[in-house]
């Protein structure tokens, strides 16, 4: 397996190739030579000039044509969603191949990629298609708090039709085991109830008695340390103040408004459960800043930490 990682450079009109570059240049020697960009040359070189910059971007470079490129920063276009399709593609065949051993994304607009013919609902459906997966799971981790979630980009209503208890099951479980890849022992899960209070006793819903406690027994007895369902509205207080590793989030904004609350700027994407690695930014493509050189990389640079740790893992299991 190899130890370079991929950073595919995301949408050319937004923040991506300036938050690529910088971390580039950030890098040391050595991290620099395990480091690959995926994206096209021509935009790096303007995002670089717009970072006051001199890094000779060549050799990181995997290049990528698009065309009338550089585009014009902050814009919505399919030729930009093409080019961010294209750039992930790319990385996707050369991390199966095994040239690369992880792949990060800066991030793409979904308007965009819909736009140019590329109908996913972002990166994670996406890669799953690529690759074939059945299923991606979204991870979010931070230093204090980590959240995977039962379902991601579909509206609420579709969000409870999918909290299954198989669903809910097979959370906990690719949640238990990517924390045990990355070093702890026995990870204690606790699962957030999906109604207020959990239900309160059917008073405000049946899901949580009828499809998530049965998934938190079933997981128990095949050994998980999980606890749950846990109220929503208290469950990431106690997981951030220490009391668990891991939370299952029913959908997406449940998971997401905690974590980017107390790690805004250094939150990682993590897609767990596919057949290779991969970490991305926790952030959009900030069209409105795109080009000024101001855009904040401490994202992107937990992002590389956490695939470089992931590689680094699957090294020493090989």
């Amino acid at each position: 397996m190899s130890g370079i990682i991929g950073i595919t450079m995301g949408d050319p009109c937004g923040v991506g190739p300036e938050i690529s570059v910088r971390a580039l240049a950030e890098m040391s020697a050595e991290d620099r030579a395990a480091t690959r960009i995926y994206g096209n040359l021509a935009t790096l070189n303007a995002a670089r000039d717009a970072l006051g910059l001199s890094i000779d971007l060549v050799p990181y470079v995997v290049d990528v044509e698009v065309e009338g490129a550089p585009l014009p920063w902050g814009t919505l276009s399919p030729v930009a969603g093409d080019a961010a399709f294209r750039f992930i593609e790319q990385a996707v065949c050369d991390a199966q191949a095994g040239t690369i051993g992880c792949i990060v994304t800066a991030p793409i607009n979904k308007e965009a990629l819909n736009l140019a013919g590329h109908h996913y609902d972002g990166h994670t459906g996406m890669l799953r298609s690529l690759t074939g997966s059945k299923a991606a799971y979204m991870l979010l981790a931070s230093e204090r708090l980590k959240v995977i979630h039962v379902s991601t980009h579909v509206s609420l209503q579709e969000a409870i039709r999918r909290a299954t208890t198989e669903r809910v099951l097979a959370t906990i479980k690719a949640g238990n085991d990517h924390l045990k890849r990355i070093g702890y022992d026995k990870p204690r899960i606790a699962v957030a109830g999906i109604n207020p209070h959990c239900g309160e006793n059917g008073l405000f819903g049946t899901e949580d008695d009828d499809q998530i406690a049965p998934a938190v027994a079933a997981a128990r007895a095949e050994g998980i340390d999980v606890q749950g369902p846990i109220s929503a509205d208290t469950v990431f207080y106690r997981a951030y103040s220490g009391a668990f590793d891991l939370v299952v989030a029913q959908y997406h904004d449940q998971g997401h408004i905690p974590i980017k609350l107390v790690a805004f700027d250094t939150a990682v994407n993590v897609s767990v459960e596919l057949p290779i690695d991969r970490t991305s930014v926790d952030h959009g493509t900030a069209f409105d800043i795109a080009g000024k050189g101001i855009a904040n990389h401490g994202n992107m640079n937990s992002a590389i930490a956490y695939a470089r740790k992931l590689v680094a893992g699957r090294t020493q299991q090989g």
